[in-house]
């Protein structure tokens, strides 16, 4: 029963919000009640409650608003579609030109998730493919997506989600991946060799939004033995597609 109370408790919330956007102008509450056609001391109640949380706001007559709160949601909303659409765009570049397979990787909790991808090579191709889950430890983007934490922060996400990996070669101690996290941030770059993959390479950089903090990564997915005879020029190709993607989106 608490949970059917708690459901429609946001189903009515998102109502109010979906009315007010219709109306494009302030509403007393009973408007509101009237239009969704629920109980106007329901509305009072939950209109009450999204104002003292900045969701809703009220002026002098008490007709009710959108809150300031929704903005913070939106442009948080809007920055992660421009990551995305800036970093496809430089992705598409990276798998022609180098012909490798590029990746766009975001976090999850303690997920790595595959957010786009571009193969370059029809002679090689890797198990991840976009929306596949890997655990933070498990990889060089997982890594550097919890990198700008504090090292309280970091160790606490590395206790609570790394795993071991098929072959048991993660790295599973906190303080250890907190450490070269930390460490694979500040130096803007990480990678991994042969982990999840046999044979297989990523080169991951770092894509960081204006407060500074890791959003996304773009990584480069090659066979072992081309990433370790070219390691700095792939390096330096990934870098500067990230440094391109930040610029984009206005992160300096």
């Amino acid at each position: 029963m608490k949970t059917r109370n708690r459901i429609s408790g946001i189903e009515r919330s998102l109502q109010i919000l979906d009315v007010l956007t219709d109306f494009a102008r302030p509403a007393s509450a009973y408007d509101i009640a009237k239009t969704i056609g629920a109980p106007i001391s329901t509305i009072y109640s939950i209109v009450d409650d999204l104002t003292f949380r900045g969701m809703l706001t009220k002026n002098s007559n008490n007709l009710v608003w959108l809150g300031p709160r929704l903005l913070r949601y939106g442009l948080a909303y809007e920055a992660q579609m421009n990551v995305l659409l800036e970093a496809s765009k430089e992705m598409d570049y990276l798998a022609a030109h180098l012909k490798e397979t590029i990746q766009i990787c975001t976090r999850d909790e303690g997920k790595m998730v595959v957010t786009a991808m571009a193969t370059g090579n029809d002679h090689f191709h890797v198990a991840s493919h976009i929306g596949s889950r890997t655990p933070i430890n498990w990889t060089a983007s997982g890594r550097l997506l919890v990198g700008h934490m504090s090292e309280t922060e970091c160790l606490k996400m590395f206790e609570k989600h790394s795993e071991k990996s098929p072959n048991n070669d993660a790295v599973i101690d906190p303080i250890q991946l907190t450490k070269t996290a930390k460490e694979e941030f500040t130096l803007g770059f990480a990678i991994q060799v042969s982990l999840s993959e046999f044979s297989v390479s990523c080169i991951a950089a770092p894509i960081k939004g204006r407060d500074g903090s890791c959003i996304a990564t773009i990584s480069v997915v090659l066979p072992e033995q081309k990433a370790s005879s070219n390691l700095d020029f792939y390096t330096t190709e990934v870098q500067t597609a990230a440094n391109k993607i930040e610029a984009a989106i206005g992160s300096y």
